[in-house]
């Protein structure tokens, strides 16, 4: 191994290696959430990112940097999750914009590459905030620029530093940001970013590494086929064929021509894998069609490596098996002819070609409802509890038969993913109004005026959530204390736009604190929506009660069906 360059190969272990130190310790980086709740995610949203690049690099043939490097960056921005997930793609983003130039990546490229990945993360964020993974990584990079230029050639020695000095920052960051202090936390999106680095050296250092990304239990993908197949039953198969090709590019085949290839794949099969680079698309899906996915391949090149396996034969076969005679002999109890049963796939109706159409991110079947009923064309799933990719945000924009698609990500730590995906767009005009919240979505929507501009009601949109004051009820899962508020495992807490409010023992009391904490003498209308673990009577209950304190409001009481929060409220 050379002490002054890594080749593809090593970054490419080193990368496997250090995605899969972050997926083993995504649980306690989500510990490190500042509020103490239940649904701390930067951990999971970091891994989730990291791993959609890793299992790409990981089904690559190719030792050439330039298809590792749009592996690495491509896979990361689509699977992008929360802020910090984008963030972290953004910062993968750059260092392989400088690293793809270079066979050999000795400490000077190290250092533009750093230089470069901070330069395109910052530029991300709209409002860029000490204190956090773009600090630590800032540190990282300067640390390498003055190694690079004091003449360390030496990899292992400028690793060490680098990361030494990263971990430096990180513990500092409590000092720039006193909510951190406050918590007794340093940043969970600087940690992560560590937490990767300390991986990729492990594995460069020599130390015994496990790279294999497929056994993440973050969420499921596309496991080695062979594993896959041996796993199998009748019920199991419900895409019969695994085909395998390679598409020669004739043609353009840019990010967006990629992810709608994908989702053609999707419409037709499952356990997708699509690698593309400059030259060549290596393809992999499980389809009842593998002629649909050819037909479509076809479009943008010549095909080679074409493999195509009946997955229900195979399984056939395997339920017969010789007995002691050497005799054929099927196994008791299996119907063999329940292998061949293809179901049947409902397709969606195509929607409407319409001047605007509306994406909500929600959670919740109550919450999905009120936006379905405020005009929303399509509610993708997530929210708090979990945050949607840009992957996800962008196979939406594509279903909608709109000039204008407005987004609403109604999470502050959506928004980025959002934006990520309004910028991969080209074929419509996408527009992300920046809800923080889910009555901010709500208020956003009563804001937008048919046949006006777009502009005119992306201001008026805008406008509206401004207007409105959230707050959320939930429970802490750690001691700590916030907003000079001692808070215990166990107790609830009432969160009101960044804020904890009110915090105590009795769910009631909290819910009234707070609401008492967000109203003042302009607010009409309080909002109530009541969670999966609330029963209806008790919301009532407790509807009356803020009525009785707040004489001068219209209550209104809705059912949202989250999860976690036990309510939310929105004051207006």
């Amino acid at each position: 191994m050379s002490n002054v360059s890594i080749d593809s190969i090593m970054l490419s272990k080193m990368f496997l290696a250090g995605a899969k130190n972050l997926d083993s310790k995504k649980e306690w980086i989500n510990e490190l959430n500042v509020f103490p709740v239940p649904d701390g995610d930067t951990g999971t949203n970091m891994t989730m990112t990291i791993m959609s690049a890793a299992k790409e690099v990981a089904t690559l043939n190719s030792d050439d940097m330039v298809t590792l490097c749009k592996s690495i960056s491509g896979g990361s921005l689509r699977g992008a999750r929360g802020n910090s997930g984008v963030i972290l793609s953004q910062l993968l983003r750059g260092f392989t914009k400088v690293v793809k130039e270079s066979e050999e990546i000795d400490t000077k490229i190290l250092a533009a590459a750093s230089e470069k990945a901070v330069e395109t993360a910052y530029k991300a964020v709209m409002k860029p905030k000490e204190g956090t993974i773009l600090t630590v990584a800032k540190g990282i990079s300067t640390k390498a620029r003055e190694l690079a230029d004091a003449g360390e050639t030496d990899i292992d020695t400028f690793l060490k530093e680098i990361i030494a000095y990263g971990n430096s920052v990180l513990e500092k960051t409590p000092d720039m940001l006193p909510v951190l202090k406050q918590a007794g936390v340093v940043d969970s999106g600087g940690q992560g970013l560590m937490v990767v680095l300390e991986g990729a050296y492990d594995l460069y250092s020599g130390k015994d590494v496990n790279i294999d990304v497929m056994e993440s239990t973050v969420t499921p993908g596309v496991s080695k086929v062979d594993s896959y197949k041996e796993s199998l039953t009748s019920e199991d198969i419900k895409y019969g064929y695994c085909t395998e090709f390679i598409i020669l590019l004739e043609k353009s085949f840019n990010i967006k021509q990629e992810l709608d290839f994908k989702s053609y794949l999707e419409s037709i099969g499952d356990s997708i894998v699509v690698v593309a680079d400059d030259e060549i698309v290596k393809v992999h899906v499980h389809t009842n069609d593998p002629g649909m996915a050819i037909q479509k391949a076809l479009m943008y090149g010549s095909l080679s490596n074409m493999k195509i396996d009946n997955m229900r034969l195979e399984h056939r076969e395997n339920l017969v098996r010789h007995n002691a005679k050497g005799e054929l002999e099927i196994i008791e109890g299996v119907e063999i002819s329940s292998v061949y049963k293809q179901p049947q796939k409902e397709e969606e109706p195509a929607m409407e070609h319409k001047e605007d159409a509306f994406i909500a991110i929600s959670v919740g079947e109550g919450m999905d409802e009120i936006f379905k009923s405020l005009g929303v064309d399509m509610v993708i799933s997530g929210g708090q509890t979990m945050n949607p990719s840009t992957e996800d945000i962008l196979n939406a924009i594509e279903k909608m038969n709109a000039d204008n698609v407005f987004i609403l990500p109604n999470n502050k730590n959506i928004i980025l993913a959002a934006n990520q995906a309004r910028d991969l767009t080209t074929d419509k005009n996408a527009v992300v109004i920046p809800t923080k919240t889910i009555p901010q979505g709500i208020a956003a929507l009563i804001g937008y005026v048919p046949g006006s501009e777009v502009s005119v009601n992306e201001a008026s949109m805008t406008e509206a959530i401004g207007n409105i004051k959230s707050g959320e009820v939930t429970y802490a899962v750690r001691d700590t204390t916030i907003d000079d508020k001692e808070i215990k495992s166990g107790d609830y807490m009432g969160i009101g736009d960044g804020k904890i409010l009110a915090v105590g023992a009795k769910l009631e009391n909290v819910v009234l604190d707070m609401i008492d904490g967000m109203v003042d003498d302009s607010t009409e209308l309080i909002s109530l929506y009541y969670g999966e673990d609330i029963d209806e009577a008790k919301a009532q209950s407790l509807s009356k009660k803020i009525q009785k304190r707040h004489k001068n409001c219209e209550i209104e009481l809705q059912y949202g069906g989250q999860p976690i929060y036990y309510y939310i409220v929105s004051a207006e």
